[in-house]
């Protein structure tokens, strides 16, 4: 037999970033939204550990221990004394190195997919506390949804969404490496008073009266002015999202993704279009949030 779970990308409508922290990390208020970009994870008994991946960038993703569904598989299986000998094959859709937690939803994916397979019966508490083992962004790819992370982004408030927002995607030419990012924020505020970072409520009450145009206002990435400086021609891809319409623009997590919010799903088409003919990404995607977190399928 063999289980597959669907996990959605994400999109932080709201990156706040505190100082770095002695042990490296930062506190964080991450205001994620789930959306309807979908990796499957397919887990099927094997004589070994093995892991492959079909999709866009297929070719990018790791395929030994290191990949986050490997993790997760053996992670599980040591707390329950098992040996992880399963294939995972991930079919990818969400974006490679993009910003969207594409292997976070992979890890997530993993895991609950090795518990069904396995029979473990792990709690939700259990499956959580081992996604945060996993990596920062891997609890809420489990959970979706719209939900509010603080600590390093782990520890997971659900966030009320009054309505669907509708998003369009712009994929740029090359990735962008999560701790590089976080290393040239801690450059650029050098010397700086950096604030606790905090939710913003405007926010919060955009998502819940289901808002684009106060959801437009609230949006935020402290984690932005880094990406763009590690990767100016980002500017470009916001200028032409903006010129198109949109309601507003960012970049997504640590990049290199940006994100658009759209009035409407006709609107979100037309941005996309002038995405695809402004030269200035790689690939463009339409989707729409929030979406559920990882489901067996």
């Amino acid at each position: 037999m063999s289980v597959t779970v669907r996990v959605p990308a994400k999109v932080n409508v709201q990156l706040a970033v505190g100082a770095a922290r002695p042990d490296g990390f930062h506190d964080l208020a991450n205001v994620f939204l789930a959306v309807g970009l979908y990796d499957e994870v397919t887990v099927t008994p094997a004589e070994e550990l093995r892991i492959t991946c079909a999709g866009p960038d297929a070719a990018e993703v790791p395929l030994d221990r290191t990949n986050l569904a490997a993790r997760a598989a053996i992670a599980l299986a040591e707390r329950r004394g098992l040996d992880p000998a399963v294939h995972l094959h991930i079919a990818k859709d969400i974006p490679v190195a993009g910003g969207m937690a594409g292997g976070s939803a992979d890890g997530a994916g993993a895991l609950l997919a090795c518990d069904a397979l396995w029979g473990t019966a792990a709690s939700r508490e259990e499956l959580l506390e081992i996604c945060a083992e996993l990596g920062s962004d891997v609890p809420f790819s489990l959970v979706g949804g719209a939900a509010l992370g603080t600590g390093r982004g782990e520890k997971l408030r659900t966030v009320e969404v009054g309505g669907g927002f509708s998003w369009v995607f712009a994929m740029a030419e090359r990735g962008l490496s999560t701790p590089a990012v976080f290393r040239e924020f801690d450059r650029l505020t050098e010397g700086l008073d950096v604030p606790e970072p905090v939710a913003s409520e405007d926010l919060l009450d955009a998502l819940a009266g289901g808002d684009p145009d106060a959801l437009a206002a609230a949006v935020s990435n402290d984690l932005q002015p880094a990406a763009l400086s590690l990767f100016p021609e980002l500017a470009d891809t916001l200028a032409a999202g903006s010129a198109a319409g949109a309601l507003a623009g960012l970049v997504s997590g640590s990049g290199p993704t940006t994100a658009f919010l759209a009035r409407d799903a006709g609107a979100a088409a037309e941005i996309a279009d002038a995405l695809r003919a402004s030269g200035t990404c790689r690939t463009v995607r339409v989707a729409s949030g929030p979406a559920p977190g990882a489901t067996v399928i």
